[in-house]
């Protein structure tokens, strides 16, 4: 049995099980977890602490650590850039707010902070890492995206596989390109990029990065322009803002 835990469930769920070809079921237990994820250079010291062993967990790897008598699923993944940890916990409401609380006690001599989603996605932008949503999804390929490098194209079959080919061997029309704004602004996602008069992008990322207090963005701009480095700018409100193209990530550890 395949047990999946899928943000986009309904989308998720059709999508593999039309191309289950495979003695699998898929069961949908997104409703039975809750996730803590705890991001930043002490996170390590902060797990320790509140499960009371020492943690040796490579990236992408997970482990079960026991809290209150009950295992709780602990990843070394996150998507911030920093060092993190993902606590996948199941059961009732008050285990959940138990953890919670040991994490922020343990937490406060490291100055621990409750954060959602927005801090998320500053600190992933700043990283230059895609959102599904946002700067990938079922109209964007993994060419244009810049994701080539984990598109294997040499194994024998996967699903897109063709698709892709016949992508690589035309040349993508499009790159997923990472923008500094020049001028004070506030980069959002939708706002068009243009070079002279002629619009040759749209922003699917935007922030401004706390650290280096400027505008960030990435937008899917045409490859020709980019191959003559055209002068860009983006339109807010009617107002054009210079943009400069920049390597990722935008902040340098």
């Amino acid at each position: 049995m395949l047990v999946i835990n899928a943000s986009n469930v309904e989308k998720d769920l059709a999508w593999m099980r039309a191309n289950n070809k495979h003695d699998v079921t898929i069961t949908d237990v997104s409703d039975d977890y809750s996730l803590i994820a705890v991001q930043g250079p002490s996170s390590k010291a902060v797990v320790e602490a509140v499960f009371k062993t020492k943690i040796d967990i490579e990236y992408y790897h997970f482990a079960y650590l026991e809290f209150a008598g009950v295992k709780v699923l602990v990843s070394r993944t996150g998507y911030t850039g920093e060092l993190g940890y993902e606590l996948y916990i199941t059961g009732d409401e008050a285990f959940v707010c138990k953890l919670w609380d040991a994490l922020m006690k343990e937490g406060s001599e490291y100055l621990v902070k409750p954060c959602g989603l927005g801090s998320r996605d500053s600190l992933r932008l700043e990283m230059g890492f895609c959102l599904y949503g946002n700067d990938i999804d079922q109209t964007t390929n993994p060419l244009e995206a810049g994701l080539g490098w984990i598109t294997k194209l040499k194994k024998d079959s996967f699903i897109g596989k063709e698709a892709i080919l016949k992508i690589k061997e035309a040349g993508v029309t499009r790159k997923l390109t990472p923008l500094i704004a020049l001028e004070k602004s506030f980069p959002r996602p939708g706002y068009d990029v243009v070079c002279g008069d002629k619009t040759v992008g749209k922003l699917t990322s935007g922030t401004v990065s706390p650290i280096l207090e400027k505008g960030i963005c990435l937008a899917y701009i045409d490859s020709e322009c980019l191959k003559h480095n055209c002068k860009l700018e983006m339109i807010i409100r009617g107002t054009k803002i210079p943009m400069q193209v920049v390597k990722l990530p935008f902040l340098q550890k």
